[in-house]
């Protein structure tokens, strides 16, 4: 499908070899609205999270120390970047770099809570980001061998082949396990039980984005015979 098409109209290009960068206003607002959440989340503080103890109508007040508050607030940081340079690549193995990127920083985002619960999440969604990084390097590598390029302006333009069409299926399934959605959210949502939003949030905002943009380029890559 066409660029322009999917995403209005082309407003530049910024050719670097073979690889064609592209931006439209559906990109661009999307780079925006992932700048514009990282920029609150570099200059806000945690909040105190208020859990009820089991068995008694007592309340507990739950909050992020210092030293854990900057570990996460820049791994939030580096989250929303990889997201929002994501959202503008026009380098499809640039694209699968990001995704890998914000898996490995998602479960550093809660990594130093001291909850069993939340870690034991973290662990399982780890075991299956790294798995999905196989289907999601593989794909790219497949659409690379069969067109001899990753730019996703030349890959336009280029006849879908039935080994592009098995390639786009394995990139499917390794954003799928990257960012978590289903059927693998059920151990990404315990993990959204650790105290310290904002930083919490941008784990969802992340997958979201990712999976609209995925499709975006699934689109590009895929056309009829």
């Amino acid at each position: 499908m066409d660029i322009a098409t999917l995403g209005g109209q082309i407003l530049g290009q910024i050719p670097l070899g073979d690889i064609v960068l592209y931006l439209t206003p559906f990109n661009l607002f999307m780079f925006a609205g992932a700048l514009i959440f990282t920029t609150l989340i570099a200059i806000s503080r945690t909040e105190t999270q208020i859990e009820a103890e089991f068995g008694s109508l007592k309340d507990k007040k739950v909050k992020v120390d210092l030293e854990e508050f900057k570990i996460r607030r820049f791994l939030a940081i580096v989250c929303g970047l990889a997201t929002a340079g994501a959202m503008i690549t026009g380098d499809l193995f640039n694209f699968t770099l990001f995704v890998a990127l914000i898996g490995i920083v998602n479960i550093g985002i809660v990594s130093a809570v001291k909850q069993v619960d939340v870690l034991n999440a973290a662990y399982q969604y780890g075991l299956v980001a790294m798995i999905a990084s196989m289907p999601l390097f593989a794909g790219a590598a497949l659409i690379l061998g069969a067109t001899g390029t990753l730019s996703l302006f030349q890959l336009s333009q280029t006849v879908t082949t039935p080994m592009m069409y098995f390639a786009s299926l394995l990139l499917l399934m390794g954003i799928i396990g990257e960012t978590g959605v289903a059927p693998f959210y059920a151990t990404k949502a315990e993990m959204f039980r650790t105290p310290g939003s904002p930083f919490i949030l941008i784990i969802h905002l992340s997958s979201l984005l990712i999976i609209i943009r995925a499709i975006e380029i699934l689109l590009i890559i895929n056309k009829p015979f």
